[in-house]
């Protein structure tokens, strides 16, 4: 089977990768946008965790992670809800992290255990396999952190495709911690990431989204229009519930999402405000002098990192006019 993704191009799938891909689990991901309420307030800002999640596959694939971590980077979005970390929101999940206390309760209920013991694996792999390429905590670098922030960007025009393969072949695997060859590269990676968890995430339109769709959600759970089960439906047929229900109060909430709206950002005069877990991004640089955190041989990510963690910790404040 042949891949083809925007940011890494094409490749040749082993038959495992091919029967997950085209599995319930992984195809329900289509319909699950990565940015949550993103695509309502801005049908462009439409990346869903399908994309994502071949990505995160492609991206170890091409750092030479082993079939094993492949495969779990092609499922380790499975368990997201409809509207991804919305729902966090909805639920009070401070930790933003609701898919991880189900995943595996979501990978035993599929047909994905029976496809990796047809092809010679086991499950467990996927529950209790070291996965280092795929995942690290913060500040670090890891496959989930860099594919969501190449894909979103390069998708919505904040950076160009040509940036993204001037920066891939920074990229270094060395004791199985990804690595940037230069600070150059390393600057340029923490200055797009940070465009994409402030400048993207923190984007007027994209808070004032969260907020009534969070308030709409919350609504309709109440009211017992859907259920928390609901969740694992897709984005859209979860919307469709609340759209056929004749709940006059919900389908209110829900056009006034969808409509045009003006905002201001405006710490004085709000009725927003919305502040996620701070998101900061450090990566380690290998450059002639050795191997360094960033922040420790460049000032401009010091800066950035210091900024980043101000706003983080402010939230941002919405005024509708």
């Amino acid at each position: 089977m042949l891949v083809k993704d925007a940011i890494y191009g094409e490749y040749e799938v082993e038959a495992v990768l091919q029967d997950l891909i085209q599995s319930k689990p992984v195809q329900r991901l289509k319909g699950i946008h990565q940015g949550g309420a993103s695509y309502l307030v801005n049908s462009k800002w439409n990346v869903t965790r399908y994309e994502h999640s071949v990505g995160v596959m492609l991206l170890i694939r091409r750092l030479g992670g082993s079939i094993e971590e492949q495969i779990a980077g092609l499922l380790h979005d499975v368990s997201h809800t409809a509207f991804s970390h919305v729902i966090d929101f909805v639920l009070e999940k401070e930790s933003e992290d609701f898919h991880e206390e189900i995943f595996e309760e979501i990978l035993l209920q599929s047909e994905v255990p029976q496809i990796l013991k047809k092809h010679g694996y086991s499950i467990d792999m996927i529950f209790k396999g070291d996965f280092p390429l795929l995942e690290q905590p913060l500040p670090l670098l890891c496959a989930d952190r860099i594919d969501y922030t190449l894909r979103d960007l390069y998708r919505y025009n904040y950076i160009t495709k040509d940036e993204v393969e001037a920066f891939l072949p920074s990229l270094y695997v060395k004791d199985d911690v990804i690595c940037i060859k230069g600070k150059q590269h390393a600057e340029w990676f923490v200055q797009t990431y940070y465009k994409e968890v402030q400048d993207f995430f923190m984007d007027p339109l994209n808070v004032y989204g969260y907020d009534k769709l969070i308030k709409l959600l919350k609504q309709a759970l109440g009211a017992k229009v859907i259920t928390k089960d609901d969740f694992l439906l897709t984005d859209e047929e979860v919307l469709e519930k609340i759209r056929q229900s004749g709940e006059y109060e919900l389908n209110r909430r829900y056009e006034e999402i969808i409509k045009p709206v003006n905002l201001q950002e405006n710490e004085k005069e709000y009725e927003i405000h919305l502040k996620g877990k701070p998101r900061l991004i450090d990566p380690t640089v290998i450059d002639s002098n050795g191997i360094a955190a960033a922040s420790e041989i460049s000032s401009a990510v010091k800066e950035m990192n210091e900024r980043a963690k101000e706003k983080a910790l402010k939230g941002s404040y919405i005024k509708v006019i």
